[in-house]
């Protein structure tokens, strides 16, 4: 099909959606320069609310849950002017709000909100979108229990997009059946955290009509969200969370969190079926196989609450299928690209021509331009056609017997030895150079060059128990005095007074938000990249295997991915320890952990081949900072 020009890109999007008596009597979706433009009342638009009726009875009370939809979309919309549709799922609307202001939904009277929060009520609906902020089930004025990535949550939002599509019902507050005939039936979901993870699950079961999705900072396997490698995070998370998303008196659902607690195997660590509901990867409810949806990726690598493993493996699944795709990875904590410094504009309008060419149909250049924008520095980013980067090869690190760290095996007999105790980072990586019995540390020589990691390190280990079993940590660590954005503090920004506009406004809902900038620290070392492992799922997450005393093992597994540049003159260490207290909920097991140097290694993706050097005898001795200080990052899971 010949290219078309924007003008006759909207004169095809009117004539499909409106007759030219309906079109006379007021506006029409109108595109310019690939971007539908905003020309329907803000003010003016139909706001109401309706209940989709779900599947499921989450919270046994014998009768199906119904799923709060409230709806924003303009006055025009109707049989005779179908609009496509923007949703976000969330569960935070009368809790910790959404957005870093926080927002909440306010009401009137007549229950109808008159302030959604966010801006894309504001933006989107005066360009011909309807937006609908959805309660998930058991929060906010849905029925129900929340699920914490199960059945309920993930059933509840694809009758949503059942009913934009007419297979599934919903009644207005009268009892009244509403029939959602003002829409095309494409429906994008977005959001944050448990917004951006609902959109993931949705587009997991395969429903029809859920054109794409953009999950921010938002969880593929809740395994992961909780656990590595059979190494708990927190302990009765779910219920925990579940808890306080429900603001109902807590008896309604207590039966339900119970559940939980009973099936969420904390005691072990394991993968068992309930985690598989919750794997939107190759679970029971959502496998990545089934998504029909495009999808538009944003992560930060120093997200230390969904960490970045839930993008890296969902997205490498996305790819392997050849789903359509996009993706941004940052550098902050848990931060929204609206609040990545100085891209908020581009953010907003690279969302615009996404929504535009998914759901509305523009022909324009979002797709055609690079398929990955990555964040280098505080302020730096670079485009490039994929993450990771697609040159890096991947190069084996190798630790020696005398603390150094390169290319080359140690001799065949070498080990090094440590006990599994409970350390905090900072005391893993302190006093480099240093014996210490909680751990064991190897570092590179100062590098010749710049050198970037992209993508996930593996640590390749082969080790000795003198105990059944063990955890243990992979550090992957940057010594050398450096600027870098400080996620350890405020997520990464500062929130400034100033304020920007995006959208429409009304008295009661602006579309104007504060702006930030970027938190910067010097110190003399970071981590790059983590990983953890209990030694008894080394084989299987769901069956474990004690690693009989005194008989060596291999060990390996994948850290947390990352996007990082060590610059010249720095060094690279690889710090290996027991248990990590700083983000695992574990104790040591005081077993004795010994490491057969010769057979083991960091294998790390580097975008510019192998130029590392091995360290010269006669500096071998690396001394680090005695003491680095490394805030733990404010846990803000919203």
């Amino acid at each position: 099909m010949p290219h078309l020009r924007p003008a006759l890109v909207a004169v095809a999007l009117t004539m499909a959606i409106a007759s030219p008596a309906q079109a006379a009597a007021g506006p029409r979706i109108t595109v310019e320069n690939g971007r539908t433009q905003p020309v329907f009342s803000y003010a003016d638009a139909v706001r109401e609310y309706v209940y989709v009726e779900s599947s499921v009875d989450s919270d046994s009370d014998g009768r199906l849950d119904r799923v709060r939809v409230d709806i924003i979309r303009p006055k025009e919309s109707g049989p005779g002017l179908k609009v496509p549709v923007i949703i976000d799922e969330s569960p935070y609307y009368d809790n910790s709000g959404r957005g870093n202001e926080a927002e909440r939904k306010v009401y009137d009277a007549a229950g109808n909100v008159t302030k959604f929060p966010l801006f894309y009520d504001n933006y989107f609906v005066p360009r011909g979108y309807a937006v609908l902020n959805v309660d998930m089930l058991g929060t906010t004025r849905s029925d129900g229990c929340p699920d914490i990535g199960g059945k309920a949550d993930v059933l509840g939002g694809k009758a949503v997009v059942d009913w934009l599509n007419g297979r599934a019902k919903a009644y207005r507050a009268d009892g009244t059946q509403a029939v959602a005939d003002w829409t095309t039936g494409k429906a994008g979901m977005i959001g944050k955290s448990y917004d951006g993870t609902l959109a993931n699950a949705v587009a997991a079961t395969g429903v029809r009509g859920l054109e794409t999705i953009v999950p921010i900072s938002a969880i593929s396997s809740w395994y992961k969200y909780q656990r590595s490698n059979g190494v708990v995070y927190n302990y009765e998370y779910a219920s925990w969370l579940a808890n306080y998303v429900d603001t109902d008196p807590e008896a309604k659902c207590q039966a339900v969190r119970d559940r939980m607690d009973a099936e969420d195997g904390d005691d072990t660590g394991d993968y068992n079926a309930f985690w598989a509901e919750r794997n939107y990867i190759n679970g029971l409810l959502g496998d990545v196989s089934k998504v029909r949806a495009s999808v538009f990726v944003v992560h930060t690598a120093n997200d230390l609450n969904v960490k970045p493993d839930n993008f890296s493996t969902w997205w490498q699944a996305l790819a392997k299928r050849n789903v359509p795709r996009k993706i941004w990875v940052g550098q902050y904590q848990h931060v929204d690209p609206f609040d990545f410094e100085g891209r908020r504009d581009l953010w907003v309008d690279t969302l615009h021509g996404w929504f535009d060419h998914w759901l509305q149909g523009v022909r324009n250049e979002v797709m055609n331009a690079p398929r990955a924008d990555v964040q280098t520095g505080p302020t730096q980013w670079i485009t490039q056609r994929d993450w990771p980067a697609p040159l890096a090869a991947n190069v084996a690190l190798r630790p020696a017997a005398d603390g150094s760290l390169g290319l080359l095996p140690a001799r065949r007999d070498a080990s090094a030895s440590f006990t599994d105790v409970a350390l905090e980072e900072e005391e893993m990586i302190a006093d480099v150079g240093t014996a210490k019995p909680g751990r064991v540390a190897f570092t590179s020589g100062a590098l010749p060059l710049d050198l970037r990691l992209s993508g996930t390190p593996t640590a390749d280990l082969r080790v000795k128990l003198d105990k059944p079993d063990a955890n243990l940590t992979a550090l992957l660590v940057d010594f050398g005095d450096a600027t870098r954005v400080d996620w350890r503090r405020g997520q990464g920004i500062t929130t400034l007074t100033e304020e920007d506009c995006h959208g429409d406004s009304t008295a009661a809902d602006d579309g104007c938000y504060r702006k930030v900038t970027t938190n910067t620290v010097t110190r003399p070392a970071e981590i790059v990249a983590r990983g953890w492992i209990d030694v008894r799922n080394r084989d299987s997450l769901s069956t474990p295997s004690p690693l009989p005393v005194g008989t060596w093992g291999k060990v390996k597994w994948q850290t947390l991915p990352h996007d990082y540049t060590f610059r010249k003159g720095h060094r690279i260490a690889l710090i290996v320890a027991g248990t990590d207290t700083t983000y695992t909920s574990e104790a040591g097991t005081g077993a004795n952990v010994t490491l057969d140097l010769a057979r083991s290694s960091v294998i790390v993706p580097f975008t510019q081949g192998a130029p590392m050097v091995d360290v010269p005898k006669d500096t071998s001795q690396f001394r680090g900072p005695a003491r680095i200080d490394l805030p733990e990052p404010e846990n803000t899971f919203f």
